[in-house]
């Protein structure tokens, strides 16, 4: 009867094997959802949304199973951090969509609109006004 542990050695190098193959289909997939994402966020359309959490999906799957992938992350939080810092806010356990999209249409309107013309800053200014505590 031959010995155990040549079995118990090939049996680590599959398991070794099939993780390395699944860590790399993993990051395949999550590469192509991050081109998924970014083709609907260029689409004109108004379904921004979902492709930022198509993005925010494959970016989660990509920093998971790459090493090099999170070192450049981290350094472009460093570089950039207020361009990284949205998507971040995704990337948590508990994510705040609704924050965070407010936050992004609101630097888009900043750059896009002139000052007269924001319609979120002024629905924002009345819902505030509107729904504000009254001292008793």
């Amino acid at each position: 009867m031959p010995s155990l542990r040549v079995y118990r050695a090939s049996d680590e190098f599959a398991r070794y094997l099939a993780a390395r193959i699944g860590r790399w289909l993993l990051l395949a997939l999550g590469s192509v959802l991050i081109l998924l994402g970014l083709a609907i966020e260029f689409l004109p359309l108004p379904l921004h949304m979902p492709g930022m959490a198509i993005i925010v999906v494959g970016l989660m799957l990509v920093l998971r199973n790459s090493f090099k992938a999170r070192r450049q992350f981290v350094l472009m939080q460093y570089n950039h951090p207020r361009m990284v810092f949205p998507l971040r806010r995704l990337l948590r356990r508990e994510p705040e969509f609704i924050q965070v999209f407010w936050q992004q249409s609101l630097r888009v309107e900043r750059v896009v609109l002139p000052r007269r013309h924001r319609i979120a800053v002024k629905s924002r200014r009345y819902l505030k006004r509107r729904f504000q505590r009254k001292p008793a």
